[in-house]
């Protein structure tokens, strides 16, 4: 009888501490930290292996269903906030989930984050330009919010891949504090990229809605390096990515750093030297 109570209550116990995210993989989450393994170049599959905390809120900015975002707050008044715009190609068959180990990592780090929700190709209204217009309300909405407060004076604006490519965009359409934006492995000048040979680039073109040949105003209206910046701009990158290969800085104006070793995904793996160095960067602000 004591066996079979034991028995129960593992199985009560592992029912509490897992779930299964949106494709499938067993994720571990917890109430309050998680240790994440050491790694380095690590691969999309690993990132969403990782256990996560879970979030402290879901708020809707706007009335379509993918317009909404989760936070991560910690337990301190005022913290600083990292607004995190996800990547994925600009496809709507990824969402913001891969998000959460890193912001549980920078909620135990004493951040807040408001990791942004959006639709995209493949989703009614997605696409250029309303990917990017979802971007912009969900920023200003988080500022004009009352239910949850940061310090306005350490807000990050934090873009990875694709979604460094909005976050940058974003920025200059904002009328709401932002202190520091921080692209992390970020898809920069779009026409470009999306003349380059990949799936990620091919996807660049599915985003505008054409090539840079057919859509040559759309292009220069999406792309950050048409664009003057009066906030401080940092660009990470790593030697070893192969999707948003970077070998030089595409914006003048912002900070340029090369981390050896780092592939494309190492900046949302906590366990990394890449996430390391972004920490730097954000405790440097």
């Amino acid at each position: 009888m004591k066996i079979g109570l034991c028995l129960i209550l593992l199985w009560v116990l592992a029912g509490c501490t897992s779930s299964t995210d949106s494709v499938g993989q067993a994720v571990s989450l917890h109430d309050n930290t998680v240790n994440y393994p050491h790694a380095n170049n690590v691969s999309f599959s690993q990132v969403l292996h990782l256990g996560y905390t879970k979030t402290d809120a879901e708020l809707r900015y706007g009335d379509e269903p993918l317009q909404f975002g989760k936070l991560w707050v910690p337990y301190q008044p005022t913290p600083p906030l990292v607004i995190f715009v996800h990547g994925g190609c600009w496809l709507n068959q990824y969402d913001l989930e891969y998000s959460y180990p890193l912001a549980s990592a920078l909620k135990q780090q004493g951040y807040a984050v408001w990791s942004i929700e959006y639709r995209r190709v493949g989703d009614t209204g997605g696409g250029w330009p309303g990917s990017l217009n979802d971007i912009v309300q969900a920023i200003e909405f988080i500022h004009t919010q009352d239910s949850y407060r940061f310090d306005w004076k350490r807000v990050t604006l934090l873009g990875h891949s694709a979604g460094g490519h909005l976050a940058l965009l974003a920025a200059s359409q904002l009328s709401v504090p932002v202190s520091l934006i921080i692209g992390v492995a970020p898809i920069v000048d779009i026409t470009q990229y999306a003349a380059e040979a990949g799936s990620c680039q091919n996807s660049a073109v599915e985003f505008m809605n054409g090539t840079p040949a057919q859509q040559p105003k759309n292009y220069a209206q999406a792309n950050p390096v048409n664009y003057p910046f009066d906030r401080e701009v940092v660009l990470l990158t790593g030697a070893l990515d192969n999707i948003v290969p970077l070998t030089e800085n595409p914006l003048p104006a912002a900070q340029f750093e090369i981390l050896q070793e780092a592939g494309h995904f190492d900046w949302v793996h906590p366990g990394t030297p890449a996430f390391n160095l972004l920490l730097q960067y954000l405790n440097y602000e």
